[in-house]
C-alpha cells in the first residue's frame, strides 16, 4: 500500500507555499482572532465536569472516502459543546479531508471551548495561520517531523500562546516530546497505511512523560473503549468518525455521552 502520509506532506509543502503568497504574515497578524487569548486544552481535558472527549468535525478521509457530506460545522460543533465535549477538532486540510480554514472559523465563532486545528503542520506559517483563524491548539505529527522540527514548531506555537498536541504512533517517537508540548496523543491509526490497532494507546500509555495530558486517538468506537483508556491513564479521547459517519452526529454524540456517563457513575 502506498505511503499516504508521504503523499499528504508533499502536497502540503506546495499548498503552504501558495498560501504564503495569497495571505502574507502581516495580514494574518491583523486578524481580530489573532489577538484573542487562547483557551487551554489540557485544562479542559483535566476538568472532571467535562467528558475528556475531543469531538471532531471531519467530512472525509483518504482511507474511508466521504464520511459525511451534509452535516454543518455550526450545528455539529455546537452540539458537541452543549453535551460536554472538552475540545473540538476541526480538519482544515482540503485536498485529502475536505476541510477548510473557514470550517475552523465557524467552529470558533459558535463555541467557547478549545479548538484544535487538525492538519499536517510542517511550517511556522501554518501556526500563525492557526492563531489567525481562532485555533487554541495545533497538531504536530511525530511521524512526519524530525525531533528538531518538532522542538522548533512547538516553541513557536508556545510563543504565540497556543498549546500543542504531539501525535505519536510508536514508543521511539516519544523522544520528540519537549517542554513546550502539553498534550501527547497516541494515534491508534498507522498514518503510513491507515490501519487501526486500538491496543496501541494502552501499550504506550505508561511511556508518555509525566506531566503531559494523555490523549488517545482513532479507533474509539464505543463507551467501553473510553472506560478502558481511562483506566490506562488517558485524559483525552479524540473521536470523529464514530459520530460523523451517522446521519445525525449531534444526536450520536449526545447518546454516546449519556451512555458513558452512566457507565462511569456505575
Amino acid at each position: 500500500m502506498k505511503n499516504i502520509l508521504t503523499e499528504i506532506v508533499a502536497h502540503k509543502h506546495v499548498e503552504v507555499a501558495a498560501r504564503k503568497l495569497q495571505r502574507p504574515v502581516a495580514e494574518l497578524e491583523q486578524s481580530s482572532t489573532f489577538k484573542r487569548e487562547p483557551l487551554s486544552l489540557s485544562s479542559f481535558l483535566l476538568n472532571p465536569e467535562k467528558t475528556g472527549i475531543i469531538a471532531e468535525f471531519k467530512r472525509k478521509s483518504p482511507s474511508k472516502g466521504l464520511i459525511n457530506g451534509t452535516a454543518t460545522v455550526h450545528d455539529v460543533t455546537m452540539a458537541y459543546t452543549r453535551y460536554g465535549a472538552s475540545g473540538l477538532s476541526v480538519l482544515t486540510d482540503e485536498q485529502f479531508f475536505g476541510g477548510s480554514s473557514d470550517d475552523l472559523v465557524q467552529a470558533r465563532a459558535a463555541n467557547n471551548i478549545p479548538v484544535l486545528r487538525k492538519d499536517f503542520v510542517i511550517d511556522e506559517y501554518q501556526i500563525l495561520e492557526a492563531k489567525a483563524i481562532g485555533a487554541d491548539v495545533i497538531l504536530l505529527i511525530a511521524e512526519c517531523l524530525t525531533k528538531e522540527e518538532v522542538a522548533r514548531l512547538a516553541a513557536f506555537a508556545h510563543n504565540l500562546g497556543l498549546e500543542v498536541l504531539l501525535e505519536v504512533h510508536s514508543g521511539d517517537q516519544l523522544d520528540k516530546v519537549t517542554d513546550h508540548i502539553q498534550n501527547v496523543g497516541v494515534n491508534n491509526r498507522d498514518l503510513t497505511t491507515f490501519r487501526v490497532d486500538f491496543n496501541r494507546s494502552c501499550e504506550l500509555a505508561s511511556q508518555i512523560p509525566a506531566g503531559k495530558c494523555k490523549v488517545a486517538e482513532s479507533g474509539i468506537s464505543n463507551t467501553d473503549n473510553i472506560v478502558t483508556l481511562k483506566k490506562a491513564g488517558f485524559n483525552g479521547f479524540l473521536i470523529g468518525e464514530h459520530f460523523m459517519k451517522t446521519e445525525n452526529p449531534a444526536r450520536a454524540f449526545e447518546n454516546f455521552v449519556t451512555e458513558l456517563s452512566g457507565k462511569l457513575k456505575g
